[in-house]
């Protein structure tokens, strides 16, 4: 099984609602950040990627044609190049909204010291907590590269987030492209993949305020 669709948008940028539309068009399981905090047993394969090593992404993505949100936006372009019929969604969202949403949640976990601890308290007796604090302190490093320490300088996050934008959309042919909003619903993603229109309510998920309550779910309920 080969990616079918890659996911280029920042996280905050209805990553989780593209993941669940993406399933319920049968385009077949997605990856997505939730995936690996619920099993990380395949966070090794992203460290090889941060560290700029070779990754055996057929290994890494066995069971799924797609994937979305981190980590995989920071590599779009080597799957893409990997997978070289695949389609690519860039995400994208109001600048302002994202910030403000991405402050609340993804940066705000991130520097949680409560959670961290209760994870270190639990490292001596789960090896899967273990690779779990692997996947947040990889999280943590790379979305401390991405935004160069910087992302409290909102004008300067706000910068950082425009040149990924950018950066895709000069990057990817664009005709395997689709920027999009997730408020726009099914009817471009749908167009652009060439599949119907399903009977149902586009899967608008992850508020703010679900954010927390989600990822903890998340962290504490293995994936069978």
């Amino acid at each position: 099984m080969s990616l079918q669709v890659i996911g280029a948008g920042m996280g905050r940028t209805g990553t989780l609602s593209l993941k669940y539309a993406l399933e319920a068009l049968g385009v077949g399981s997605c990856y997505h950040m939730m995936e690996l905090l619920q099993d990380p047993s395949r966070v090794g394969y992203w460290e090889q990627a941060a560290r700029g090593e070779a990754v055996d992404w057929d290994a890494l993505f066995a069971g799924y044609s797609a994937s979305v949100d981190y980590p995989t936006y920071r590599y779009y372009d080597q799957l893409l190049a990997y997978y070289p019929h695949a389609k690519v969604i860039l995400t994208v969202r109001d600048p302002e909204q994202w910030y403000a949403s991405a402050s609340a949640t993804i940066y705000q976990a991130a520097s949680d010291p409560i959670r961290k601890l209760k994870l270190i308290a639990q490292m001596p007796f789960s090896p899967r907590v273990r690779k779990l604090v692997k996947v947040l302190r990889l999280a943590v490093q790379t979305w401390e590269l991405d935004f160069a320490g910087r992302f409290e300088d909102k004008a300067y996050a706000l910068d950082c987030f425009q040149r990924h934008i950018e950066t895709v959309q000069a990057q990817v042919p664009p005709d395997r492209l689709l920027v999009y909003d997730i408020s726009q619903g099914w009817e471009p993603l749908t167009q652009f993949l060439g599949l119907p229109v399903p009977d149902q309510a586009f899967p608008w998920v992850n508020q703010r305020s679900q954010f927390a309550s989600r990822a903890d779910l998340m962290i504490n309920t293995p994936k069978d």
